[in-house]
């Protein structure tokens, strides 16, 4: 099963280290990753493999949204299909 984590939020270093070593935590795979930074502010989509994960999926979705309050940024993971029809028009 995919799903999307998205990060957002002022940028500053050690991000993407802090994601991704949440995911490996949770024994979740990086399938695809795309960043951008625009003035200030980072942006990172992530494509990931939840399959071998222990937890479900609103757990570790709590478990992001938490870390990125530790973090000073807004981490949302969704299941891949939720993402794609909140954002097809």
């Amino acid at each position: 099963m995919k799903a999307v984590v998205t990060v957002t939020g002022t940028d500053r270093k050690g991000i993407i280290a802090q994601v991704s070593a949440f995911l490996c935590e949770k024994n979740i795979n990086i399938l695809d990753i795309s960043q951008t930074i625009l003035g200030d502010q980072f942006a990172m989509i992530m494509i990931v493999d939840v399959s071998e994960c222990e937890e479900d999926l609103a757990s570790v979705a709590a478990a992001a949204a938490e870390m990125g309050k530790d973090i000073g940024m807004s981490v949302r993971v969704q299941h891949e299909d939720i993402f794609n029809a909140m954002h097809t028009v």
